[in-house]
């Protein structure tokens, strides 16, 4: 994102859990842009911004929102839509030399979201402009198909596998 703030770069990943403690993010689960839809559902966002240096001390209106697919807000059980707002205000450390990007992180878990089979995302943005896309889907567990191997295998025989071609055994 460019603006008036000047540009403001985010990395999010989508995750079954995230923790931020000390700058650092610890995630688990990451990376995934389909689930299953099986009952409620947590995920957690865990984000990393970096913010220009002439951005410390400014106070900047934050707005993560899950939508739909076609960018209709998505209710949570209780009917009002997913959302978190806040306030984000970076300040330099000392010592840091004149014009270094200013990183901040932390991670959102959102617990019990409601969500049937379909196409979403989170939109993530930074003083009124958008500044990242999160998209994913929610699966039915039929539709899940994984590959399955089988093996000619007789129980009571150990298994093996073939030899090489040119090779007896």
């Amino acid at each position: 994102m460019s603006s008036e703030l000047g540009p403001i770069e985010a990395d999010v990943l989508l995750c079954d859990a995230a923790q931020e403690v000390g700058g650092k993010l610890f995630i688990l689960g990451a990376g995934w842009s389909r689930a299953l839809s099986q009952g409620p559902v947590t995920m957690a966002l865990a984000i990393k911004l970096s913010l220009p240096w002439h951005t410390a001390n400014h106070p900047m209106e934050i707005l993560i929102a899950l939508l739909t697919e076609d960018g209709r807000p998505v209710p949570d059980a209780s009917g009002k839509p997913v959302q978190i707002e806040g306030n984000l205000e970076v300040g330099r450390p000392p010592g840091l030399r004149q014009g270094t990007h200013l990183d901040s992180s932390f991670a959102i878990t959102v617990t019990a979201l409601p969500l049937l089979p379909g196409h979403y995302r989170w939109e993530l943005s930074i003083a009124k402009e958008l500044l990242k896309t999160i998209p994913f889907e929610m699966i039915e567990i039929h539709s899940c198909h994984s590959p399955k191997l089988h093996l000619p295998h007789r129980p009571g025989q150990p298994l093996h596998t073939p030899a090489s071609p040119g090779r007896r055994g």
